[in-house]
């Protein structure tokens, strides 16, 4: 705007009165005149020097760029200002709110690091032994470490002991938590009467006992760099759940041949046998996990059955339903997923089958339940070759019990042959029965939709066919309840490769330390049998569009086979 005619705008609004000398109209017209010269003048300085420190930054070394970033200061960077006000400075980890006298701080919850693999210092927490043709682990101490669950928070250690964690009584949780065995937030908790807050960090030290598992090597068929296939023994789980550790294919690869950061393509139950495939890079997991979510990885199957299978080719299309993701309890239903399975028998002995199995879909016991709804379980599965079923051992989906009600009978069942460690849950059971009445209740509302496959953050071990990019410990890091981001306390015995072969198969305490307060040391448990660790369900061949891995035929699967009592 020019100058004249922003004076004669003072006139209009009255700001100047008149008359007004034409000689003091000239004096504020110059002087404003004058002002915005010199502004003009500034800015144009200014811009002079930003593009000359824009031509010295475009010219400067990465060194000098970096020696430049590094003297100005973030505000998070700067040190804490003193406070101006008396109230103190906020804590954070107790809500932003300030805290009262006496009361308990919490610190924040620390970021976890999933994609940290098990290393030769897990691996050294204990050694293997064998005996009787099984190998078993020593004894060892171990921290089962877990942030405060929500339903935890306001109830005492004591409580939580109680209702959560039964598998021991009261007076041993007392008596360790006196011996400094339990901690609260790396703090040791003498009195169990303390309340727990959210983001309390528990940590628990026991003295753990494995189960054992067959004694056989594990065999890699293939290892390019690439991809690793290993033919897998029945009884071994993949990874670390429920009650194994040590006694699981990743840690006996590690332990006995130096391998890890693994990642899983697929999975086998525990008590299945046969081709089961890791990634080595997590490019090959990607690219092998594309290929199981496209169904383009063919996969062929053998068991033995109850009973004369029809012969000829048999498609079995039922939705399958989760009842169970705790032990992977499932159930033909029609709210269940679509899945479709192709069975052709390969011989039959007068008594049982063997038959060849072509799963098209990849669910949670996707074989299993086929056959026992066509009326033919496996041999020797503990879950869906239980008398629980009916007499007709579930044959056409007819079972006369409520979802519920079957968890229930089978945990009952297995707890009275003590044979709760078949279900890979704890002795107690608690947590399949505190799941029962979940059931129980969302069914009366009409509400169980739990048709999904178990996710990672479940209990998702029990699926035959379950895709991951990560790594193993992060897969196995979900399949306890507790966090497994753990430490051993002292390893008792620190193993370097080699194993022991004890002849003398009396039963008695194994080797290792004994702890006082262990109730597992005081007993003496018979060894499993034959039929506790194998089931006849073997992974014959996995085939890709450039690739294929197969295992010989399993002596159970032959057409001369008998089974010996």
């Amino acid at each position: 705007m020019h100058v004249s005619s922003a004076v004669r705008g003072l006139f209009r609004c009255n700001v100047l009165s008149r008359p007004v000398n034409r000689c003091v109209i000239n004096k504020i017209t110059h002087h404003i005149s004058s002002s915005c010269k010199v502004y003009r003048q500034f800015r144009c300085q200014q811009s002079s020097l930003t593009m000359e420190q824009a031509a010295v930054a475009a010219e400067a070394t990465p060194v000098e760029v970096k020696q430049a970033s590094e003297t100005g200061k973030r505000k998070s960077e700067e040190p804490d200002r003193p406070e101006t006000s008396g109230q103190g400075k906020r804590r954070r980890g107790t809500g932003g709110k300030k805290q009262r006298p006496g009361e308990r701080y919490v610190p924040p919850p620390q970021k976890r690091n999933p994609g940290v693999s098990f290393n030769q210092e897990h691996f050294d927490e204990t050694s293997y032994y064998f005996e009787g043709g099984l190998r078993k682990v020593c004894p060892y101490y171990f921290d089962f470490k877990t942030y405060c669950k929500g339903r935890w928070v306001g109830k005492t250690l004591l409580e939580v002991f109680k209702t959560e964690f039964r598998s021991e009584s009261i007076e041993y949780y007392q008596r360790a938590a006196k011996e400094g065995r339990i901690r609260l937030n790396e703090t040791i908790v003498e009195d169990l009467s303390v309340v727990l807050r959210n983001n309390d960090h528990m940590r628990n030290t026991v003295h753990r006992h494995e189960p054992p598992v067959v004694g056989r090597p594990l065999e890699i068929l293939a290892d390019d760099g690439e991809v690793l296939v290993v033919d897998k023994p029945a009884s071994i789980p993949v990874h670390p759940c429920g009650r194994f550790r040590h006694n699981t294919v990743i840690f006996i690869l590690g332990n006995e041949r130096g391998i890890s950061e693994l990642h899983t393509v697929h999975r086998l139950d525990r008590l299945t046998s046969g081709v089961l495939l890791f990634a080595r890079t997590l490019e090959t997991s990607q690219k092998l996990d594309q290929l199981v979510r496209d169904r383009q990885l063919e996969k062929e199957y053998v068991c033995r059955v109850h009973g004369e299978f029809p012969e000829g080719e048999l498609i079995c299309e039922e939705p399958i339903l989760v009842v169970s993701f705790k032990i992977g309890l499932c159930r033909v239903n029609p709210k269940g997923k679509e899945c479709r399975t192709v069975f052709q028998r390969l011989s039959f002995n007068g008594k049982t089958s063997v038959v060849r199995c072509l799963p098209l879909t990849g669910r949670t016991h996707q074989i299993r339940v086929h056959l026992q709804y066509l009326g033919f379980p496996i041999l020797n599965d503990p879950i869906y070759g239980s008398s629980v079923w009916g007499p007709d051992m579930g044959k056409g989906g007819l079972v006369g019990k409520s979802n519920e009600e079957l968890l229930q009978a089978l945990v009952e069942e297995h707890r009275s042959k003590e044979s709760l460690h078949l279900l890979d849950i704890p002795d107690d059971g608690i947590r399949i029965e505190q799941e029962a009445e979940k059931s129980k209740t969302s069914e009366k509302a009409d509400g169980l939709e739990e048709t999904s496959e178990p996710k990672k953050s479940e209990e998702s071990h029990q699926t035959q066919e379950t895709t991951s990019s990560e790594t193993v410990n992060k897969a196995s890091q979900s399949c306890t309840d507790l966090n497994t981001d753990i430490t051993s306390l002292k390893p008792p015995i620190k193993s370097n490769g080699s194993q022991t072969e004890i002849t003398d198969t009396t039963h008695k305490s194994p080797p290792g330390n004994r702890d006082h307060l262990c109730s597992e040391c005081k007993l003496v448990r018979p060894d499993p049998t034959e039929k506790e660790l194998i089931m006849y369900l073997h992974a014959l061949r996995y085939k890709g569009p450039d690739f294929e891995y197969s295992t010989r035929l399993p002596d159970w699967a032959k057409e001369d086979w008998t089974e010996t009592d």
